[in-house]
């Protein structure tokens, strides 16, 4: 389970030339259209459908991970340990927050759900679970942002740092745009997040 930091540090709202934060299509074939239009849907199945709409997102490392000093994951899909390079065949882990009705605990967005970060050109899929304390289903990533869905990533930095990886997770840290259920030829900056220069684009 990831813990969230002590402080959260807010950047610039970033949205990719996207009126207001809000939502637009994403079409398979050219990639990202700013333009509107329909939400394309890759098959009959909802869970196929690709949108792009504005969240909070925030990383975690491997020294602030549950427990300290790991890279355990509570949902694991593609890996039994959290990792990824970015790539659409190699996401990396992203955590997301949670319900808990009837003893039954249940994922904002189910584990395996791709998404696709521009800001970090970044393919992700959820394989952990954010919050801490006796009730982490009731903390800011289930509940959100400012009206925003909260994503938490992993940014790796075993081979830094924890000051290091610190300064690279508030970096990251923003709103910004994400497209769940990817189209797969998008840009993408291959690498941890952490030891890749913790790039961010326009």
């Amino acid at each position: 389970m990831r813990k969230l930091p002590g402080k959260i540090h807010l950047a610039a709202v970033t949205c990719l030339g996207i009126s207001a934060c809000g939502e637009a299509p994403v079409s398979r074939a050219q990639g990202i259209d700013l333009n509107g239009g329909m939400v394309v849907q890759a098959a009959a199945r909802s869970a196929d459908v690709s949108r792009q709409f504005p969240i909070y997102l925030t990383g975690y490392t491997y020294w602030d991970n549950t427990p300290p000093g790991s890279a355990a994951i509570a949902r694991p899909v593609l890996r039994q340990r959290a990792g990824g390079t970015g790539t659409w065949k190699n996401p990396i882990t992203i955590a997301v927050g949670h319900s808990i009705v009837g003893g039954r605990q249940t994922l904002d967005y189910p584990e395996g759900t791709r998404f696709y970060l521009p800001r970090l050109r970044k393919y992700a899929i959820v394989e952990d679970v954010c919050g801490d304390g006796p009730n982490p289903q009731g903390g800011p990533c289930h509940t959100g942002h400012n009206g925003h869905p909260w994503l938490d990533i992993w940014i790796g930095g075993r081979s830094v740092s924890p000051q290091e990886s610190d300064a690279c997770a508030r970096r990251i840290t923003a709103v910004q745009s994400a497209i769940i259920n990817p189209p797969r030829d998008l840009p993408v900056q291959e690498g941890e997040i952490a030891t890749g220069g913790c790039r961010v684009f326009s």
